[in-house]
């Protein structure tokens, strides 16, 4: 499953995501809703980080996802905090909360990681009924066009403690791109060694406002990277808005 071994090594491989940003932009879009959000769920929270940030503010929050391994990452990252976020494993799909909130986030293209459209549209059945009327569901994705530029790509990630090198395929029958990961890790004075196998659908923005309707959303909006403009056609990542 993708994130074990690599749970580990995942925040400081990834010291350079703007979180700060991803969140003033999510300011930014609650004000153009005029949404005023008291609680929240992040969901495919990974280590927490977002969860963390959206809890400083005093939300009260709760992390899902479906890595164990993630999740006890974040648990610990936020146990000196004096208002943590919660963290639960569950799939996004089968998104099942104790009581609805006002804002569902969704950051770092995890929809991707679904990749049947059919479970997707279940997911988001499930944000639709996870949410208080009025409440707002925003979330990333990888577009199509820089998921297909991927193929053939090989990356390196590496510090004086871990040492990744991933390989990209795309395949345009399964409008899917895979990630092929070597992970080095060190263990006292050697290394260990090990696989694994991540994979991101490319969705469209048309297939998603579309099923985001279907769910029962309204007022669906699609805006560039970090702005609120309309993506380009070759733009990387896509955020969407929805209200309930």
């Amino acid at each position: 499953m993708a994130y074990e071994a690599l749970a580990a090594a995942y925040d400081r491989l990834t010291n350079d995501i703007p979180y700060e940003e991803i969140l003033t932009f999510y300011h930014e879009i609650l004000d153009r809703y005029d949404c005023r959000p008291v609680s929240a769920v992040d969901l495919a929270c990974g280590t927490g980080s977002m969860a963390i940030l959206l809890a400083r503010e005093g939300l009260s929050v709760l992390g899902v996802d479906q890595s164990e391994e993630m999740l006890t990452l974040a648990a610990g990252k936020a146990m000196e905090m004096e208002n943590p976020p919660w963290f639960v494993c569950q799939r996004m799909e089968r998104l099942r909360l104790p009581m609805p909130v006002d804002l569902v986030v969704c950051c770092l293209d995890g929809v991707n990681y679904v990749t049947d459209p059919a479970a997707l549209r279940e997911a988001f059945s499930g944000v639709f009924r996870a949410l208080n009327p009025g409440g707002l569901f925003i979330f990333d994705i990888n577009s199509e066009t820089k998921l297909r530029s991927q193929d053939g790509q090989i990356f390196l990630d590496e510090d004086d403690e871990v040492f990744c090198l991933w390989r990209a395929e795309f395949d345009e029958a399964a409008r899917t791109c895979t990630y092929g990961m070597d992970i080095f890790q060190k263990r006292g004075a050697l290394w260990s060694r090990d696989r694994e196998e991540h994979v991101e659908y490319a969705y469209r923005a048309g297939e998603l406002t579309g099923w985001l309707a279907e769910a029962g959303f309204t007022d669906v909006q699609v805006f560039a990277d970090r702005k609120l403009t309309v993506p380009a056609p070759n733009e990387q990542r896509m955020f969407f808005a929805a209200k309930k």
